[in-house]
């Protein structure tokens, strides 16, 4: 792709990304981590609500030629391994990728160490002393682009029908168990079910509802993958910045995206008068440093963070992505659990 394309394209995209990120305190560690913790699940549902329309989105786009369908090849051992190291290393640094990557721009300091361990992570699994730990752990077992529904290249167009159906029923249920509850609750209490007045304190100021959130994640990153015909991701962003400073390569769209969406969260922090440098105590940020390298290496050896095998490969009914997304989950459970709850026990 031409330079200024991907600069332009990257940009935009990445801003808008952030943005939303910002608006609706879109992270997956706080999705997770917050089921057991606190029995909240609103964060959970805008990354079930994301999924259904990611699901749907690339199955369109798929079928009309406009995007080449490209699930990861299936790992098990560094889908595992590297999911279960991500989650924990998330809830180390107090944010997963994306999380991470927006409260930068918000001007979170310790987010920004989060991201310089992930970014040093991410560089050390690729080719520095850890290389050939991923090698070997990615190397244990490959059985190629497997799916839910079978090998990725003997599926055709079975692939995005299946998408389809299994994302246009999730999205009936999710309306029927949770949307249509509160719009019944709404119209018992006779207030309207979409306040139309003062659309712009609603858009740009105030913090958006899950399911707001939700769909506009599936409806951005179904942007990105239009825009670039492959699923957008976040530490591959930060690692291509790396690159770019040390070895002066050329960056590219991801990492790009990753400038947007600093941009955009920076933008929309300012527009809420949420923008604030904010620092914890040494001990805070080593901790969010061994988190952000933890999760680098594990997004690595899982070919893929949260943003990557979750919101990319799971919509695709990716096995791998589906292996390293539940990991990634258990594994933020169980830090959640050793850091907040295990004492308490």
């Amino acid at each position: 792709m031409d330079f200024w394309y991907q600069l332009i394209a990257g940009l935009i995209i990445g801003a808008i990304f952030g943005f939303i990120l910002q608006r609706g305190r879109f992270c997956m560690n706080s999705a997770f981590r917050d089921i057991i913790l606190l029995k909240e699940y609103k964060l959970a549902k805008a990354v079930a609500v994301s999924l259904a329309v990611l699901m749907v989105g690339f199955a369109i786009f798929a079928f009309g030629g406009v995007i080449t369908l490209n699930p990861n090849s299936f790992q098990p051992v560094g889908a595992i391994v590297g999911g279960l190291v991500f989650g924990i290393g998330m809830v180390l640094a107090a944010g997963c990728a994306s999380g991470t990557t927006y409260r930068v721009g918000e001007g979170m300091i310790g987010s920004l160490v989060a991201a310089i361990g992930l970014t040093l992570g991410a560089v050390m699994a690729s080719w520095g002393v850890l290389g050939d730990v991923r090698i070997y752990l990615r190397s244990v077992v490959d059985l190629g682009q497997i799916t839910l529904f079978g090998e990725f290249g003997a599926l055709g167009m079975i692939l995005p029908t299946m998408m389809i159906i299994i994302g246009l029923i999730g999205i009936v249920l999710m309306f029927y168990f949770w949307g249509w509850p509160a719009i019944k609750k709404k119209r018992d209490a006779n207030e309207p079910l979409i306040k139309t007045e003062n659309f712009k304190e609603s858009a740009f100021k105030k913090g958006y509802p899950w399911w707001v959130t939700g769909i506009l994640i599936g409806l951005i990153l179904t942007a990105g993958f239009i825009t670039f015909n492959g699923v957008v991701g976040i530490t591959g962003g930060w690692r291509q910045i790396d690159q770019w400073l040390v070895l002066e390569t050329v960056i590219g769209w991801a990492g790009f995206i990753i400038f947007g969406v600093i941009i955009g969260s920076f933008i929309s922090a300012i527009i809420a008068k949420e923008f604030k440098l904010r620092a914890p105590d040494g001990l805070t940020l080593f901790k969010q440093l061994i988190g952000g390298l933890l999760m680098g290496f594990g997004a690595i050896t899982a070919a893929g963070c949260n943003i990557t095998n979750i919101l990319g490969g799971v919509p695709q009914l990716s096995l791998h992505s589906i292996v390293a997304g539940a990991c990634i989950m258990f594994g933020s459970w169980i830090a959640a659990y050793l850091l907040f709850m295990w004492r308490k026990d």
